[in-house]
């Protein structure tokens, strides 16, 4: 094995072995976020061999990954968003399946169905073919493309982990993740997502074009020789204990408040709702974007090699996750007035306290 390969980051590495030396839980948890810090590093060198720029998304799609968090990925045709989700499949070293979303797409198309084969016996019998939504990570290609019943297929298997095919329910394979893009410039003949599936993305993450010298970059690169092979560094075992880990990090109960207010504060109608958001805003955030916040800001916290949460950690993940929690209304269409300056707004004004 050369010097360059990646070491896989193992679930020793993550927690430490139960037959060690017991250390002091802060010392623990520093140690343990040095090397998710550093498995992160090495998750970055592997992505860079094929995906150039987009540091922001990237880090968001890593966050959502160790979280447990399922993303909507936003963004323009050709922006690398099949790419980066396969890449990324790739290094955690997870079964990944593609969903294309056409408007003539049936549930069990993504589910699966029985049908009938001879056996050996010479009988006929039902068995259950399973449907693309058995893998670890499930890209969902342009989901608004197809009706709301078979976007409704995904509910179940992003919430429950789970698919109920014929009265029976069958386990999806853990760790599982959807990441769904959509289209947002072409907007005929597609079928928005409903709050409630859009609810249960952990984050929403906007895609934008690449700077000059990124895209000379990206062209020079895809019109060569090809790109470096990317080797696994993770594997869904260490995801899981990544789950586990993220949820150990201790969070001062002020920085919870805090999520907690910049999510309330979204929502119109309410004693404490600023003037803005009861004249822009129809419908705010609700308790599972507090959640999303604190969930990944303790990702954050660890990936930057600390291991308590902090103020900035919440700020930063303000927009994807409320992006597409806010719904806003006509009149701040008709004022030129976006979500992501509602989402400014909102950062700016809940105080710290």
């Amino acid at each position: 094995m050369s010097d360059d390969t990646p070491t896989p980051v193992t679930d020793e590495d993550l927690i430490p072995d139960a037959a060690a030396p017991a250390m002091d839980a802060p010392d623990l948890e520093e140690e343990i976020a040095g090397k998710l810090a550093e498995a992160r590093d090495r998750i970055g060198k592997e992505l860079r061999k094929v995906i150039i720029g987009q540091d922001e998304v990237v880090e968001q799609m890593l966050i959502a990954l160790l979280s447990g968090g399922h993303c909507l990925v936003t963004g323009a045709p050709g922006l690398a968003k099949t790419l980066l989700v396969s890449t990324l499949a790739k290094v955690f070293d997870l079964s990944f399946n593609r969903i294309q979303f056409t408007p003539d797409l049936m549930p069990s198309d993504i589910t699966g169905t029985e049908i009938l084969e001879d056996t050996a016996e010479g009988k006929r019998e039902l068995v259950f073919s399973k449907g693309p939504i058995f893998a670890n990570l499930i890209l969902a290609d342009e989901i608004n493309r197809t009706p709301p019943k078979t976007q409704a297929a995904l509910l179940e298997a992003m919430q429950e982990k789970q698919v109920t095919v014929a009265g029976t329910s069958l386990a999806l394979d853990k760790p599982f993740f959807v990441l769904a893009t959509q289209n947002p410039i072409e907007m005929e003949g597609t079928y928005p997502l409903p709050e409630a599936q859009l609810d249960r993305f952990m984050f929403n993450i906007v895609i934008d074009y690449l700077s000059e010298d990124e895209e000379v970059a990206v062209v020079s690169q895809t019109t060569g020789a090809g790109a470096e092979e990317v080797k696994a560094v993770f594997s869904g075992a260490d995801l899981l204990k990544c789950h586990q880990v993220v949820r150990r990090v201790p969070i001062a109960e002020e920085v919870v408040r805090y999520a907690v207010r910049l999510a309330a504060n979204s929502r119109p109608g309410q004693p404490h709702s600023p003037a803005y958001v009861n004249e822009w805003v129809n419908w705010g955030a609700g308790t599972r974007a507090g959640q999303s916040l604190v969930l990944g800001a303790k990702t954050r916290a660890l990936l930057d090699g600390r291991s308590h949460v902090n103020y900035d950690d919440i700020r930063a993940l303000a927009a994807p996750v409320l992006r597409h929690r806010i719904l806003t209304n006509y009149r701040a269409e008709a004022e030129g007035i976006t979500v992501e300056e509602v989402i400014k707004k909102l950062v700016e004004i809940t105080a710290e306290r």
